[in-house]
């Protein structure tokens, strides 16, 4: 179990927490010893006085006359033992510390007990006569459960680290601003410049981050734009070879289809090339099932004889989804399947309630993926398809994945243990709209 926070947050309160504690004990104890211990020595001082008047020479401390006279002058009564029993002494509390000074001051054992109220009562058992108890009350002597200096230091405890949590949470609050955007950034999505606030260096910080985002998002459109141009204009050429191909006499029609097929490739890779780009960021989210957007393009490929689909869904919540991005990754997943593993999938789908997750998976049974090569397969232009039997232009899962990833979730590649690869994309049920 660790103790000791990671957060600089957590760090940062816990020693200035520390700190005040520290201060407290110090306070405290300075208080008592310098202030409050010398108050009571003083008390002690002024009482063995009141003692030994009583005992001075030439009165007796036994006579019954003397004891009224005391007492009327003073509020001092003189007791024996018995009559202290009778009127408290049983309810009076020792102190040891008292009685260690008061023995001191008097020459001899006494012992001190106080009754608390208003006044305080002292008991004295002086060692002039064991067998007599002295009474003396105090006044402007009270005592609550926790005394002011108590009160005092716990709510100057309090107030410090109140504020120094106020404190360091502003300090946190750009950080955690700059973590978010940094994140969303990751994703390829660029929110709008954060607001340079804390202290200088957090000011410095976030300046450069709004600085390399305008740069990043500059350069993300100019590449876009390159590809989405480029692309376009490759069009027009393979528009016109295809034309000529129709052109060519019949006996060289196996040259005709070789070159049709050639542009149908290359018209793929180009439609590749602008899904990634595109990113499907203009659709809205709906609120659908996922097991009625895997029904939907199931249905669509149960058309072709030779390939064979098994469905094993659970009971799924409905979730926020981008519905057209999301069939793309079914649709690239299935067609990954059936092209580099068998003509038989498995799509599976389930709901872990606890982290309110929803997954589904696509097996098939083909001859699987090295292990050294699926930790690179989502990299762009990756041709991870070569251990499948083919190449490709190694964009169609990083397209997967950058729309997973789009959704807040993930995606992972598993070769089963009896052969063949397991896809399986993992969204939670709640996106927040503020990381999207």
């Amino acid at each position: 179990m660790r103790l000791l926070p990671k957060s600089a947050f957590g760090q940062t309160v816990l020693l200035i927490g520390l700190l005040l504690l520290i201060n407290q004990v110090v306070s405290y104890l300075s208080v008592t010893y310098y202030f409050i211990r010398p108050t009571y020595q003083q008390i002690n001082h002024l009482l063995a006085n009141q003692v030994n008047v009583i005992f001075l020479e030439g009165l007796d401390h036994q006579d019954p006359n003397l004891h009224e006279e005391f007492f009327a002058a003073t509020g001092i009564q003189i007791l024996s033992e018995t009559e202290a029993r009778q009127q408290g002494l049983e309810q009076a509390r020792h102190y040891l510390s008292l009685s260690r000074q008061m023995s001191e001051r008097l020459g001899g054992s006494a012992d001190v007990r106080i009754t608390p109220g208003a006044p305080y009562l002292f008991w004295i058992n002086p060692p002039q006569d064991r067998n007599l108890w002295i009474t003396i009350p105090m006044q402007g002597l009270g005592e609550t459960d926790i005394s002011p200096l108590t009160i005092y230091l716990m709510v100057i405890g309090v107030l410090s680290v109140a504020g120094g949590w106020l404190f360091v949470r502003r300090l946190n609050k750009p950080l955690q601003a700059l973590q978010q955007a940094a994140m969303a950034v990751a994703r390829g999505n660029f929110p709008p410049p954060l607001k340079e606030e804390g202290s200088s260096e957090i000011m410095a910080v976030t300046r450069a981050f709004n600085q390399m985002s305008r740069g990043i998002k500059q350069l993300e459109d100019d590449r876009a734009l390159l590809t989405a141009g480029i692309s376009h204009d490759l069009r027009t050429p393979l528009t016109r070879i295809r034309l000529a191909t129709e052109m060519l006499p019949d006996d060289q029609e196996w040259i005709r289809d070789g070159i049709n097929h050639d542009i149908e490739d290359m018209n793929d890779i180009i439609d590749q090339f602008i899904n990634y780009v595109r990113q499907d960021r203009q659709e809205k989210l709906e609120k659908v099932n996922l097991n009625s957007l895997i029904d939907d393009v199931v249905r669509v490929r149960n058309i072709e004889e030779n390939h064979h689909i098994t469905l094993s869904l659970a009971e799924l919540p409905d979730m926020k989804l981008r519905k057209v991005a999301i069939k793309r990754v079914m649709d690239n997943l299935i067609e990954n399947a059936f092209r580099y593993g068998s003509p038989h999938i498995e799509i599976t789908s389930s709901y872990d309630k606890k982290r309110k997750l929803v997954s589904f998976s696509v097996r098939d049974h083909g001859p699987g993926i090295p292990e050294d090569q699926i930790e690179n397969l989502f990299q762009p232009f990756t041709q991870g398809d070569k251990a499948r039997g083919s190449l490709g232009s190694g964009l169609g899962l990083a397209i997967i994945k950058r729309i997973v990833d789009m959704h807040l979730g993930s995606i992972s590649l598993v070769n089963h243990a009896q052969g063949g690869l397991i896809a399986t994309v993992t969204l939670p049920c709640k996106l927040d709209s503020n990381k999207l």
